[in-house]
């Protein structure tokens, strides 16, 4: 059995394989290792883009197609039948959740304003003290996924209250659905989006999203740029009454001249929630144990079903 993976270091993290499995790096989808029968297991470039999807039917014997990224939003539709598509859920789970606290932390401390005075040397205690503090704000997360828990995990110990909505309500275990977004939103001071993208989450955060939220309230999009309409956010966001913090924007890049970029309330990284150091051994351990499964006849994990 042929297995293709992006990075030379995997076949060290995969851990022990079956004596019928041969593993190959295959980082460029347009430079491939060897002829393109017997792949049956691909592990496809981070964030690929369209070279990689575009290869899916070039593997005739093609099984399984395991992501490394949580969202398999670029893959979905684009399968061919009889092929399964696994995700990467719970390896991005502590890095997306670090990222999600730091931001929260540093909109609400005021760290980019002070980042700026720094640039500036200028010392800006008079326009910045005294900041906002996360402790008794209301939290809401939109996404109750493994990600999402995390999130709670982390911010536990900062004394804030939690509101958590799914595609579907889970009553049993405090879950709300996302019809229930329009009475929730009026009262969340902090609200996290970490939603999958699928066809109902495009465009979810609109004008009307927004304009629930409270007056002073901050927006933390950790989850794809497009689940929010980028126009509604700008003329949002250029009032002044809340704020956002964006590791994900539509379009991605964001293009040099974009009004986000200038604004004060707003705190832009370039998809970086999920790129840590620590990363590609988890993923190699989810990719070793997955193909571990297929070449034993079982059911991988992760499967994406509807986008989800």
């Amino acid at each position: 059995m042929k297995v293709w993976i992006p990075h030379e270091v995997g076949h060290t993290l995969l851990g022990e394989l079956p004596a019928e499995v041969t593993v190959e790096t295959m980082a460029d989808p347009t430079n491939l290792p060897s002829p393109v029968a017997g792949v049956r297991f691909w592990v496809p470039p981070f964030l690929s883009g369209t070279n990689a999807t575009a290869l899916l039917h070039e593997l005739p014997d093609l099984a399984v197609v395991q992501l490394l990224s949580a969202g398999a939003d670029a893959w979905v539709g684009r399968v061919p039948p009889g092929v399964t598509l696994c995700d990467a859920r719970g390896v991005h789970d502590p890095s997306t959740a670090e990222w999600v606290v730091t931001a929260i932390l540093s909109q609400l401390r005021a760290f980019p304003a002070m980042a700026r005075a720094q640039a500036e040397r200028r010392w800006a205690y008079d326009e910045v003290a005294p900041t906002d503090e996360l402790a008794g704000k209301r939290v809401l997360i939109v996404g109750a996924g493994s990600i999402g828990t995390a999130v709670r995990d982390r911010l536990t110990p900062f004394e804030v209250t939690f509101t958590l909505v799914a595609r579907t309500a889970r009553p049993e275990q405090g879950v709300h659905g996302v019809a229930d977004l329009p009475e929730l939103l009026p009262q969340a001071d902090v609200v996290v989006l970490l939603v999958p993208l699928t066809e109902q989450t495009r465009g979810l955060v609109d004008e009307k999203f927004l304009a629930a939220m409270p007056d002073g309230a901050l927006l933390v999009n950790a989850a794809r740029g497009p689940v929010a309409r980028t126009d509604a956010l700008v003329a949002e966001l250029a009032t002044g009454r809340i704020s956002a913090a964006l590791d994900v924007t539509d379009p991605e890049p964001l293009p040099a001249d974009h009004p986000l970029w200038a604004m004060p309330n707003v705190l832009i990284t370039p998809h970086v929630a999920g790129s840590v150091r620590g990363l590609l051994p988890r993923a190699y351990r989810l990719v070793g144990q997955q193909i571990r499964r297929f070449a034993a006849g079982e059911q991988p994990e992760n499967v994406v079903v509807n986008g989800y």
